[in-house]
């Protein structure tokens, strides 16, 4: 066993579990149970436990060319029992169910990137109901927003589906009785660290609406501020629990009250970027985004800063709404900072967090 590498991918692990979204903290205890080889990289298996009196769980970390410090990504656990007989067997499930995970999060990430303009939210609820009439007025009274399609190009009236028109971009509301399929929603929502009970409040939605804007016609701002618009106008419908996007669970009154920043000529760029919070390997704060794509800039990640954590938040904030609004491009080798004396080094390289590659700033 190359002792150094395990010992690298034992920190992956851990720092895979630490994030909010998984154990939300290092585990208990954390032992190598083995390794192996698949797709011609290496492979380490890992049992842990939460609590100390706990079960043993099973981790995998990897994968490993040679004898590279650098690994592809796989490092995975569904916090199953862990079992010594069948360790090897269900870590290859892991890695197998990673891999099409990751494959899949690529395309859908590139796809974004090459299609800026084209948004979708989803608005979880609690009953399959929604009143459209209600919809197409309050949107009218709050935004002035109104189809402009001709009365002779409007296609037939139906009670799950609201289309609009506006000023060159398409805008789509859709009925879907049905919960988020394979508990997406459930597990994005524990990304919500500003909303104690996000979890618990999207097991609840057994519907959804769906809120679509086609907008390469009118531009990245124009289409996201649309969308916008058209999601805080959905949150006044009755039994909305929350809205699904961004890979998180907004609570509808924040999701409002952010919006309400376009009434002051503001950039919505709370409703359209979320800035994910994890615990990074050396004890700071790793933080990333997730909505610069579809804006059509890269996301952005912050590893191990010492600063805290509203700190980071902050710092990132102003750098995306600086991105958004200056349509700015940050390059990998420069330098950024707000003061005279502030330059924070960028770099691009495979994403910590994030799908595909991103830019990290040193702050």
């Amino acid at each position: 066993m190359n002792q150094e590498q395990m010992n690298v991918a034992k920190n992956e692990m851990i720092g895979w579990l630490s994030h909010p979204a998984e154990l939300g903290k290092a585990p208990t205890i954390i032992e190598c149970a083995g390794e192996f080889d698949l797709y011609e990289m290496h492979y380490y298996i890992f049992k842990y436990k939460k609590e100390l009196f706990g079960k043993w769980l099973l981790g995998v970390a990897g994968g490993y060319e040679d004898e590279s410090l650098e690994n592809c990504g796989h490092t995975y656990s569904e916090m199953q029992e862990y079992s010594a007989e069948s360790a090897q067997k269900d870590a290859v499930v892991l890695v197998e169910h990673v891999h099409a995970l990751i494959l899949e999060q690529a395309k859908k990430a590139e796809e974004r990137k090459q299609s800026p303009g084209t948004f979708v939210n989803f608005v979880l609820l609690k009953e399959a109901k929604w009143d459209k009439a209600e919809f197409i007025k309050l949107l009218q009274e709050e935004w002035g927003i109104v189809d402009e399609t001709p009365e002779e190009e409007r296609a037939e009236e139906r009670p799950d589906i609201c289309l609009i028109n506006y000023k060159g971009a398409i805008g789509a509301v859709s009925m879907m009785s049905m919960p988020v399929p394979n508990k997406e929603a459930e597990y994005y929502a524990q990304n919500n660290y500003r909303w104690r009970d996000a979890v618990q409040t999207t097991k609840k939605h057994t519907a959804q609406l769906m809120v679509s804007v086609l907008g390469h016609a009118v531009g990245v701002m124009n289409a996201s501020q649309l969308l916008v618009k058209m999601v805080a106008t959905c949150c006044k419908q009755v039994g909305v629990l929350g809205i699904y996007a961004n890979e998180t669970v907004y609570q509808p009154e924040f999701y409002e009250a952010c919006a309400q920043m376009m009434k002051d000529d503001m950039f919505p760029l709370m409703n359209l970027v979320w800035f994910s919070l994890y615990g990074g390997k050396n004890g700071g704060v790793s933080a990333y985004t997730c909505g610069m794509e579809s804006l059509g800039y890269d996301e952005i990640e912050i590893l191990d800063s010492k600063a805290s954590m509203g700190e980071v938040v902050n710092f990132l904030l102003n750098i995306c709404s600086y991105i958004v609004t200056e349509n700015v491009v940050l390059k990998d080798g420069e330098t950024i900072g707000f003061t005279a004396d502030q330059k924070l080094p960028i770099s691009r390289s495979k994403g910590s967090a994030v799908d595909g590659e991103s830019l990290k700033i040193e702050f």
